[in-house]
């Protein structure tokens, strides 16, 4: 696998913060921000500094275990209070992904785990935990890259939207990850990237952290995504995903559905790429599914000098689109590839029932 030469989020030396590369920066500047309070850590989560759906369970997993590190309480029942305010107080900065919640009731139930432990082993029990889930999102990542990869040839021209890869992840991503591997071998994709307005994360990290590996990429705007794909030039899409619902329908950056009917409109293999954690067979279907609403400046102030529409004018900013499954030609995930009826398969990866959310 190609050498990332850059962290997205981690630990520091010292346990002592959570240390995450400042997106919003991305690409002229390239900052480390050290963060210790859960308000930092919230802000961060809310504000993109750090994002994508399992880079933001690891950064939750590693703040609650910060926020408890500076507890002070004696007995487990206010050592748990405590968690659970500060759990609550992180799950409300981005509604949509599932990892969030994934992360932090995986951090909640190792708590549980250690009830008749000793406050400071609890604390350890935390921090042991935040590290697994670290490493666990490498390996995976890696293994959806594998499976991703049997999907797809040399030479392919591929179309991909928001950014799903090492900025988003522990390591090498979940759309991007077969990207980078076909990149080791040999395979010379070539990528187009839709900048994904309004914040424009295809344009700002899609395309640095590829066109920093030598990633032959190319960037468009969103509105040229049917154009490429009538010139022929698309092969294949791959796109990440924040929430799966049981039936296949699958949250993910505002106009994903878009590229996924223009997909199925060309006869182009559509594929959406994520770990098991981000399935949620308790949403039934993507009407389920909360889609985070943001602030309408960003549609029109965000990247310009001056504002770009009149002030105080009326806007819809959803942060997420759901793309029916109907269009969706795979889903890939690091213990395999799901086809149609997604239903069936998506429940056939969890082989613990009680995984599954019934």
């Amino acid at each position: 696998m190609l050498e990332i030469g850059f962290d997205t989020v981690r630990l520091d030396d010292d346990n002592s913060a959570l240390v995450i590369l400042d997106q919003t920066l991305l690409p002229n500047n390239t900052e480390y921000l050290h963060l210790k309070s859960k308000e930092d850590i919230w802000n961060a989560i809310y504000k993109l500094q750090v994002r994508g759906a399992p880079a933001i369970g690891i950064a939750a997993a590693y703040g609650i275990y910060l926020g408890m590190k500076q507890s002070y309480t004696l007995t487990y029942e206010a050592f748990y209070d405590e968690f659970l305010e500060i759990k609550e107080y992180l799950a409300s900065s981005r509604p949509t992904a599932v990892n969030l919640f994934w992360a932090l009731n995986r951090m909640e139930n190792c708590v549980k785990n250690n009830k008749d432990k000793e406050i400071g082993k609890i604390k350890k029990a935390l921090l042991d935990e935040s590290n697994t889930i670290f490493q666990e999102d490498v390996a995976v990542c890696k293994k959806i890259g594998e499976n991703g990869l049997s999907l797809l040839k040399p030479q392919m021209g591929l179309l991909t939207h928001c950014n799903a890869g090492t900025l988003a992840t522990g390591k090498y991503g979940t759309a991007l990850a077969p990207i980078y591997l076909g990149q080791e071998k040999g395979y010379d994709f070539k990528v187009f990237a839709d900048e994904t307005r309004p914040l424009l994360q295809g344009a700002r990290l899609t395309t640095w952290e590829l066109n920093e590996a030598g990633v032959d990429v190319t960037l468009i705007c969103d509105n040229m995504a049917s154009i490429v794909m009538k010139n022929e030039w698309i092969d294949a899409v791959l796109v990440g995903c924040d929430r799966v619902a049981a039936n296949g329908d699958t949250a993910n950056k505002i106009g994903t559905s878009g590229v996924a009917i223009l997909a199925k409109r060309y006869g182009i293999p559509f594929y959406v790429l994520g770990p098991l954690s981000t399935i949620d067979l308790a949403s039934k279907t993507g009407k389920d599914i909360q889609i985070e609403q943001r602030p309408g400046e960003e549609i029109y102030k965000a990247w310009y000098q001056k504002s770009m529409a009149p002030e105080g004018i009326k806007t819809y900013n959803p942060a997420f689109d759901v793309t029916d499954a109907q269009d969706i030609t795979a889903i890939v995930t690091e213990k395999g590839i799901v086809y149609p009826p997604f239903r069936e398969g998506l429940y056939k990866l969890f082989e613990n029932k009680s995984l599954r959310g019934d």
